[in-house]
């Protein structure tokens, strides 16, 4: 089915290309998760992934600063992209589109690498941290980039939403590995929180600027690129919104009623 859309700037990279590898991963990803995983672990003892954890995440913080900077490069320092209210795909011949691919095909990669979250959290029995929220967002990010690379080619006005992503990222990415070594230090972070809030802003920039996009007559940006990332960027920012209300303001006010 895949096939009868065409591939707008084809090149034949492993998940950048065909669907069948991406959907496999992802179909392979939600059987484990869901299913098998708990399975295998029902009569296990959790497992100690603490220097497994330690490794992925300063992985996790280089890839997403390098991610970050280049991010920064083709928006401000390159002139590739001169008009960021209306960040058009650079056509397959400019100077800077072999660049603009390898960054893009990174990001792309990186929220495949990002599924392994998931796998920890099963492999340490952390079930109640596999919310609805945390795989739809797993299951759409990967997804997401492919079929806009698909249809969209590489680049374009998502550099700057995969940008204020990776910025996010690489916050979190902090909290986890902090965490991830000393259980006890969890519970003193301060800033846990916050990383919520910075997810939930930068899903209203990202709104913001799809907005200010669409504000812009001349702007030859394909409607339903913008109006998908409108809808996802709104649906986000209601579920990590009602995950922030819930993990935090509601039991905040049932810690003080306790304590009166």
């Amino acid at each position: 089915m895949f096939e009868l859309f065409p591939i707008a700037d084809p090149v034949p990279w492993p998940f950048a290309s065909v669907f069948w590898p991406l959907g496999i991963t992802i179909t392979a990803y939600l059987i484990f998760v869901l299913k098998l995983g708990p399975m295998l672990m029902a009569n296990r003892e959790p497992f100690n992934l603490r220097g497994v954890l330690k490794v992925y995440n300063l992985f996790q913080i280089i890839y997403n600063i390098i991610l970050v900077l280049c991010g920064l490069y083709l928006l401000l320092w390159s002139k590739a992209y001169p008009d960021l209210s209306c960040i058009m795909i650079l056509p397959l011949d400019h100077e800077m589109k072999n660049i603009d691919r390898i960054i893009n095909y990174l990001y792309l990669l990186n929220k495949i690498v990002d599924l392994l979250d998931t796998i920890f959290f099963v492999l340490r029995k952390s079930y109640k941290q596999i919310t609805l929220l945390h795989l739809i967002h797993h299951v759409y990010m990967p997804s997401g980039c492919y079929f806009f690379l698909r249809l969209y080619g590489f680049g374009g006005h998502l550099v700057l939403t995969g940008t204020f992503n990776s910025i996010t990222h690489t916050v979190m990415y902090i909290y986890y590995y902090l965490s991830s070594q000393n259980p006890n230090i969890k519970q003193s972070i301060w800033w846990k929180q916050y990383v919520t809030i910075m997810q939930m802003v930068q899903f209203i920039l990202m709104f913001i600027h799809s907005l200010w996009t669409l504000m812009q007559k001349e702007c030859e940006m394909p409607y339903p690129l913008i109006f998908i990332v409108f809808f996802i960027a709104g649906l986000m920012l209601v579920m990590f919104t009602n995950f922030y209300i819930k993990s935090y303001l509601k039991k905040n006010t049932t810690t003080t009623n306790r304590r009166m």
